[in-house]
């Protein structure tokens, strides 16, 4: 993977992440984003990111859940999945695995006259760098509260932490968010002019997350009650 630009990495405020040659799109770079804050916002307003890297030449992207502490991202699964293996240091080498991560919102469907510029109004993030295995007990206990947290604010310290057996059966990867960009679109549809008269509808079609009630597990005791954290979802 190249190297980050250094002169860029000198040149960037403190609230802003420096851009490289990776983070700097080729089409519409006028949504793109170096704001740390929007970035921010972005990630933790997802659940699900993709992570892809290369195992024997070929590519691969995996979905997987992810949690946010500060400038890093943490990331888990079994021990004998093979991102977790990979960025171990076999041979002695530096532990480490070159990793591109990405998380998408889907605001809008926008929809043109045109089949051309149908499009997606859409905020996203694409995070490159090196997934490291993370072995220090006290970093591995608050990455895992933070992947719960990150679901649902508050469900760490409301469940049963993780007890050796299955510590020693998860594997937590960290990410630091240094090479990062957020891309979003928003507004309407971009007709040309030749096509403003036509019959055809124009528009976006607004797309919201929606939570329903919480639904107690069956074997749950009838009294139990729906913890606050998860009514004000």
């Amino acid at each position: 993977m190249p190297a980050p630009d250094a002169t860029a990495a000198t040149n960037a405020p403190d609230n802003a992440y420096a851009p490289t040659d990776r983070t700097v799109p080729t089409r519409s770079r006028e949504r793109a984003s170096y704001d740390r804050e929007v970035v921010h916002a972005i990630l933790d307003e997802g659940y699900v990111c993709h992570l892809g890297f290369l195992r024997d030449g070929a590519p691969v992207v995996l979905p997987t859940l992810y949690g946010r502490v500060g400038e890093r991202l943490y990331l888990h699964g079994s021990t004998g999945a093979r991102p977790l293996r990979m960025a171990g240091a076999p041979g002695g080498e530096e532990p480490g695995l070159p990793v591109c991560l990405t998380v998408t919102h889907v605001d809008g469907l926008v929809l043109a006259r045109s089949a051309f510029h149908h499009s997606i109004n859409y905020r996203s993030v694409v995070v490159h760098g090196i997934a490291r295995p993370v072995t220090d007990p006290a970093e591995r206990t608050a990455a895992l509260d933070a992947l719960v947290d990150h679901v649902v604010p508050g469900r760490a310290a409301d469940s049963r932490p993780a007890n050796a057996k299955e510590l020693a059966a998860t594997a937590v990867l960290s990410l630091d968010l240094e090479e990062v960009s957020a891309k979003i679109r928003t507004g309407g549809p971009s007709d040309d002019a030749e096509d403003l008269g036509l019959p055809h509808w124009s528009g976006v079609v607004p797309v919201a997350r929606a939570y329903g009630a919480p639904e107690p597990a069956e074997d749950l005791a009838p009294d139990t009650p729906v913890p606050g954290y998860l009514t004000r979802l």
